[in-house]
């Protein structure tokens, strides 16, 4: 027998012969705490997440997840799914349940005619961009090259393309989709069209996406991209310069900031390694001459350290921060929306940088908007179209001795700058349950969401994640 917990978190026993049928209904593995590879099985990007599952099924196939699934809701039991493993909360994995584990689905299929690409829900943002940039062509991702693509797209899914071309969310034309019956049906525009709703923004809580079917776009495989260095002592003005350039750039210029301790950049002097710095990363997903243009208002405010802007092959910006997020960090993290940034929000980053308790940390700020602003908020479940800048206050650091001055840091910049913020949040930022928020991460949509949630996962099964509550009735959305 073994003992697991059930989604109501009460301890069952499982029959020996329950498990060896369910690995025996599996191509992939089914791993139990007593199995080699079992801990590095249960690794995860957060170092801080130290969960220990007791089944994990790592899926080969669609028919895997279909397996699992259909054991999970037979026995009723506690649930996680992992796709990339990049989740800041670690919500890929569950104490003492069971984790699906769609690791190694990472298969990708492109076609330029029709610019639509399949991606497997195992699949890393590098995955995609290797295959896509083949043809010059790009799905909208986010900035870091090992994140998982299913979790990404599932919680509405930004980065330098957003501007230009919409949301992860906004470009999902259809996908596959194992519901808690484990049943594999078809989301798109024209079928089970409120579940195809739900799963661009309401996270991982409807079911289980095997596959993706995306729309691709013109970008690359060079663009005009790169970070211009700016001393802390000038941020405040070069801060005050960037806000109101950002507000007239093209939608194919976009411009993140960051605040930490310089890395030791080959570019930068190395007497700046080290130092406190304003980081202008900037990209323009179009032609690099009208990049140039379009980009100078940008390089020429203030006097910065360096300024490595050129052209870059997509892929390789893409990848360009994965040093700073490798794996195996402890990381704590808390995020803010605002519709603008006041000056009051920069002069407080501005001080927190001051006061940074470990060198890996981190304060950067998502510039969004553009195409992805224009998109109703009803449109789909990702709410919060009026976000034109989400700060991420990143504590990144290596040993547990860290742990309370690094969380605290980020909660006391956090609770500074709440009053001023919209009250929503992105809700793959989000680091802990239990997050009270004004707004939250599913705002205005959370009711429909809820009576989705109903209908395609009554018993709610799918819950370790940013949990969505079924209402207790069987009405349909």
């Amino acid at each position: 027998m073994a003992t697991i917990r059930t989604c109501t978190s009460e301890a069952c026993s499982l029959p020996e012969s329950a498990i060896s049928s369910l690995a025996t209904a599996m191509r992939g593995r089914l791993i139990q705490p007593e199995d080699a590879g079992y801990d590095a099985a249960r690794q995860v990007w957060n170092a801080t997440i130290d969960r220990r599952p007791a089944l994990i099924a790592r899926c080969h196939d669609t028919a895997d997840v279909i397996a699992a699934v259909k054991f999970a809701s037979t026995n009723a039991l506690l649930v996680s799914v992992r796709g990339g493993g990049h989740n800041i909360a670690g919500s890929a994995l569950c104490d003492d349940g069971l984790t699906i584990d769609l690791s190694a689905m990472r298969g990708i299929r492109a076609d330029a005619g029709q610019r639509r690409a399949w991606v497997q829900g195992g699949a890393l943002l590098g995955d995609v961009d290797h295959e896509t940039q083949a043809y010059g062509l790009a799905v909208p991702l986010g900035i870091n090259s090992t994140t998982g693509v299913g979790g990404l797209a599932l919680g509405g899914g930004f980065g330098w393309l957003s501007r230009a071309f919409g949301h992860t969310v906004d470009n999902v034309i259809s996908a596959d989709v194992v519901t808690a019956a484990g049943d594999l049906v078809r989301a798109s525009a024209s079928e089970n069209t409120d579940l195809y709703w739900a799963i661009r923004g309401g996270s991982g809580n409807f079911g289980i996406v095997t596959a993706f079917e995306f729309r691709l776009h013109p970008v690359g495989p060079t663009i005009l991209s790169g970070p211009v260095v700016h001393p802390l002592d000038h941020a405040p003005a070069v801060l005050r310069a960037y806000r109101q350039v950002a507000r007239e750039l093209r939608d194919e210029a976009s411009c993140w900031f960051v605040l930490r301790k310089a890395p030791p950049l080959p570019f930068l002097k190395p007497e700046h390694h080290g130092a406190p710095v304003l980081i202008l990363a900037m990209a323009y997903a179009g032609a690099v001459e009208q990049g140039e243009a379009a980009l100078r208002p940008l390089r020429e405010i203030g006097t910065p350290l360096a300024d490595a802007v050129s052209p870059h092959p997509y892929a390789a910006w893409q990848a360009a921060f994965d040093p700073l997020l490798a794996p195996g960090a402890r990381n704590y993290w808390k995020s803010n929306d605002f519709a603008e940034l006041r000056d009051e929000v920069l002069d407080l980053m501005v001080a927190a940088t001051r006061n940074l308790p470990e060198n890996e940390c981190e304060i950067f700020v998502a510039q969004l908007g553009g195409a992805a602003g224009r998109v109703a908020g009803d449109a789909t479940a990702y709410a919060h179209r009026q976000t034109r800048y989400t700060m991420n206050i990143h504590g990144r650091w290596q040993s547990p001795s860290g742990d309370e001055k690094v969380t605290a840091w980020v909660r006391d910049l956090y609770a500074r700058s709440a009053p001023l913020s919209t009250g929503s949040v992105y809700v793959n930022f989000v680091p802990e349950a239990g997050e009270v928020r004004t707004v939250g991460p599913f705002g205005a949509n959370e009711a429909r969401l809820r009576r989705i949630k109903s209908v395609f996962d009554p018993l709610n099964l799918f819950r370790a994640n940013v949990p969505i509550e079924p209402l207790r009735t069987s009405a349909a959305a």
